[in-house]
C-alpha cells in the first residue's frame, strides 16, 4: 500500500465538538487532485469517522486522491425530551461540504485537493442524507439546499446499501420503526415525505449527473429493492442526458451490510466509477460497473 499521510480531528464547525473530520492522502506530486468524501452510516445513531480509517486509507491508496471522513451529530440511542432528528444529521453534512470549498490542507500534506471536483460516498443512512441534499427536497427540507458552488463541485455520488423509501423499509422490516426510525424521524403514520425516490433534480438540472448505486445480495439488513428503485428513479431523472453516468452493481459485492466495506471489491467499484467520471479510461482494468 502507498504511504498514507493523515490529519485527524479537524473541526469544521464550532456548533458541537463532534463536528470534526479526518483527512487522508497518498504521497504524490503536488498537483491538486479530486477529493473523495466518505460519509458513514449507522442508522442515524451510531458509528464514528475513526471506524472507517482503514477504508479511507485504502481508497486514498487505490485512487491516489485525498479522502475525507466527517463526523456528524447522532440521534440518541435512548429517548430524551429533545431528540436530534432528520434533517439535522444531513444539515451537518451539508455544512461540512460547504466548508470544504474554503478549506485547504496544510502544504506538507501533498497532493492538495481541488475543491471544485468532489466525489461523495454514502453508505446506509448516509445514502439517504446525500440524496436528500443533492436531489430536490426543498418542499420538505429547505434547510438541505446546497449552494450553486457546491452543486457545481460535486461530480459524482456513490450510494451503497442505502435506505431511500422508509415506508417500504418498514413494511419489510417492521422492527426498524421502534429500533431507529421513530427516533431519527419522529413518530409518524407514514414517512412518505422522506422518500427520496419522489425528489426531482434541483433547479436547471444542477443535481450531480453521475451516480453509482451499489448493493450486496448478502445484505440482510437492507434489501435490494431499496437500491433497485433508487437506481430506476435516477435513470428516469436523467433520461435523455447523454452526459450522465447512472450505473449500478448488485452482483459484485458478496458480504454483509458493513463487512463489505472491508473488502477489496468495494474499493475497486468506487475507483472505477470515479476514474470514469473523471475522464480516465479504466475499461482495460475491468473496473467499470454495469449500466
Amino acid at each position: 500500500m502507498a504511504v498514507i499521510s493523515s490529519l485527524l480531528d479537524v473541526p469544521y464547525s464550532s456548533a458541537h465538538p463532534l463536528l470534526q473530520f479526518d483527512y487522508y492522502c497518498a504521497k504524490g506530486d503536488a498537483d491538486a487532485r479530486p477529493l473523495l468524501v466518505f460519509v458513514h452510516g449507522g442508522a442515524w445513531r451510531s458509528e464514528d469517522k475513526r471506524d472507517h480509517a482503514e477504508l479511507a486509507q485504502r481508497l486514498a491508496a487505490a485512487t491516489e486522491y485525498p479522502v475525507v471522513v466527517p463526523n456528524y451529530r447522532l440521534t440518541s440511542k435512548t429517548r430524551v425530551e429533545h431528540m436530534f432528528r432528520h434533517p439535522a444529521h444531513a444539515e451537518d453534512i451539508l455544512g461540512f461540504l460547504e466548508f470544504l470549498g474554503d478549506w485547504a490542507a496544510p502544504p506538507e500534506l501533498e497532493p492538495s485537493f481541488n475543491p471544485r471536483e468532489l466525489y461523495l460516498i454514502g453508505h446506509s443512512c448516509s445514502a439517504h442524507m446525500l440524496a436528500s441534499i443533492f436531489l430536490d427536497s426543498t418542499h420538505i427540507t429547505p434547510s438541505l439546499t446546497p449552494s450553486p458552488q457546491l452543486l457545481e463541485a460535486v461530480k459524482g455520488v456513490v450510494l451503497s446499501e442505502g435506505i431511500y423509501d422508509i415506508d417500504r423499509l418498514l413494511r419489510t422490516f417492521p422492527p426498524y420503526r421502534d429500533w431507529f426510525i421513530e427516533d431519527a424521524f419522529g413518530p409518524r403514520e407514514s414517512y412518505a415525505h422522506f422518500d427520496v425516490n419522489q425528489y426531482r433534480l434541483r433547479d436547471a438540472g444542477k443535481s450531480p449527473s453521475s451516480w453509482l448505486v451499489l448493493h450486496s445480495r448478502a445484505d440482510t439488513l437492507i434489501d435490494i429493492p431499496q437500491s433497485q428503485l433508487m437506481y430506476d428513479h435516477l435513470q428516469k431523472l436523467h433520461e435523455g442526458n447523454t452526459e450522465s453516468i447512472i450505473a449500478h452493481d448488485f452482483d459484485t459485492l458478496k458480504d454483509e451490510h458493513d463487512e463489505l466495506l472491508r473488502g477489496d471489491e468495494y474499493v475497486k467499484l468506487v475507483q472505477g466509477f470515479v476514474s470514469r467520471v473523471h475522464g480516465l479510461t479504466p475499461q482495460a482494468q475491468g473496473l467499470l460497473p454495469k449500466q
